[in-house]
C-alpha cells in the first residue's frame, strides 16, 4: 500500500511515506518552526518514495494529545489530500503510538507526554490492552494509577525528554517499581503506517471530515472564555 504519515503532536515532527515495501522517512527536532518545516518535509519524502498525491492510498496521523498548534498544523497538512483527491484519513492516539513498538513484550507499558503545569498526558496498555484510559493526569493520580497494577516492572515510552521528566517526578512515587526506559525513540510514523493497515484490513473507518484533533485539555484561551 501507498500511504503519507505524519507525527506533528510534539515538538520533534516526523513524516514518512511508504510506497509498497520502501519507506522514506524524515525527522526534524528543530524546535518551534514547524510551520515552516511541515509542508516542505511532506514535499521531501513524496519526492524521495516516488510518489505524488493521487498515489495514496491513505494518509494517517498522530491525532493527538499533543501540542495544540503541532496537532493543528498536522490536520490542516493531511486534510488538502482528503480535499484534493478524496485520500482517507486515519487518526491513531499518539500515546497508542508511542507503546506500538512494545506491545509484544508482555510487560506494562506506560506511554507518556510532558503536559506541563505539573502534568501528564498519560496510558497504559499490557498485551495490547488499555490498563488505565487516556487522560491529563498530576503526578500523584498517574503514579497512584500504576501503583494499582499488579505488574513491577515497566516500560516507559514517549519523548525521551518527557520521559525524563517522569523519572524525576513520577518514579520517586512508585512502590518497589522498575522502570525500564528505552536509549532511543522508534519513529511513531512505523506505528501509524502499521495500524492504520491494520484499520483498513479490518474495515475500520477512517476520519470523518469534521473530526479533528483529541486535546484531552482545553486551551489557555478556551478556560479564560470558560471563566
Amino acid at each position: 500500500m501507498k500511504g503519507l504519515a505524519v507525527d506533528s503532536s510534539v515538538t520533534k515532527i516526523t513524516i514518512a511515506a511508504k510506497n509498497d515495501d520502501h519507506t522514506v522517512t524524515a525527522s526534524y527536532d528543530i524546535g518551534m518552526k514547524q510551520s515552516e518545516t511541515l509542508l516542505p518535509a511532506i514535499d521531501y519524502v513524496m519526492e524521495k518514495a516516488g510518489l505524488v498525491p493521487s498515489d495514496l492510498d491513505y494518509t494517517c496521523i498522530c491525532r493527538g494529545p499533543g501540542s495544540f498548534t503541532g496537532l493543528r498544523l498536522g490536520f490542516a497538512a493531511v486534510k488538502a489530500f482528503e480535499t484534493a483527491n478524496k485520500t482517507p484519513l486515519y487518526g491513531v492516539s499518539t500515546l497508542k503510538a508511542n507503546a506500538y513498538a512494545f506491545e509484544n513484550f508482555g510487560k506494562l507499558i506506560v506511554s507518556v507526554i510532558d503536559a506541563k503545569k505539573d502534568r501528564f498526558y498519560a496510558c497504559a496498555y499490557k498485551n495490547g490492552t488499555e490498563i488505565f484510559p487516556e487522560g491529563d493526569y498530576t503526578y500523584e493520580k498517574l503514579a497512584e494509577m500504576i501503583n494499582h497494577s499488579d505488574d513491577k516492572e515497566m516500560i516507559l515510552t514517549g519523548p525521551l525528554n518527557d520521559c525524563a521528566v517522569f523519572c524525576e517526578t513520577v518514579s520517586p512515587l512508585l512502590s518497589s517499581f522498575s522502570v525500564i526506559v528505552p536509549k532511543a525513540a522508534a519513529p511513531a510514523t512505523d506505528a501509524l503506517l502499521a495500524i492504520t493497515e491494520k484499520m483498513i484490513s479490518d474495515k475500520v473507518p477512517p476520519l470523518q471530515e469534521y473530526d479533528g484533533p483529541v486535546y484531552l485539555r482545553v486551551s489557555e484561551a478556551e478556560e479564560k472564555f470558560g471563566k
